[in-house]
């Protein structure tokens, strides 16, 4: 079963391919998704990663390590909560 990790306090330089290299050393990582402010288009500083194996080991590991001078905070995600709709 696969597991969906939230990844925040990410650098603003960061790319898919450093998060992906940073998980991939505890199991396979089957997509990343860094998120982007919608007015903006810049990168909010926190993503998501997606693990088929090994994904409680990458917690454990990098929660609270250091990834471009920044204190990663990593934790499983939380399913989306529904939001009102806007008009």
């Amino acid at each position: 079963m696969s597991k969906n990790i939230y990844v925040g306090n990410l650098p603003w330089s960061a790319t898919e391919d450093e998060i992906r290299d940073a998980f991939s050393q505890f199991g396979e990582v089957t997509r990343v998704s860094l998120v982007n402010d919608h007015e903006t288009g810049r990168f909010r500083g926190f993503g998501f990663v997606e693990m088929d194996s090994g994904g409680d080991e990458a917690i454990t590991a990098l929660d609270g390590s250091d990834f471009g001078g920044r204190t990663l905070k990593v934790n499983e995600a939380r399913p989306r909560q529904p939001r009102p709709k806007r008009w």
